[in-house]
């Protein structure tokens, strides 16, 4: 997605717009004096810490199920 650049004076008439604009994936360079000063893009979510313990219990919990019970559990789950 391309680039849009703004003045400054536009960008603080028209924020809420550029920033749904910027929250749908485009980049929004805001310019002073005809220099880039800003860009508006679209954050990231923080990424969550693994909980080892949690982690743990999972794999512990799927290698107590032998194959076969694990397909068999599978497809019957498919079924009902």
């Amino acid at each position: 997605m391309s680039d849009s650049t703004i003045n400054l004076a536009d960008a603080k008439a028209r924020l809420s717009e550029l920033a749904e604009r910027a929250a749908s994936g485009e980049n929004i360079i805001i310019t002073k004096r005809g220099k880039a000063v800003v860009r508006l893009s679209r954050a990231t979510p923080a990424r969550q810490p693994i909980d080892a313990g949690a982690l743990r219990a999972l794999t512990d919990a799927q290698s107590s199920c032998s194959e076969q019970d694990l397909v068999r559990s599978l497809r019957d789950d498919a079924r009902y």
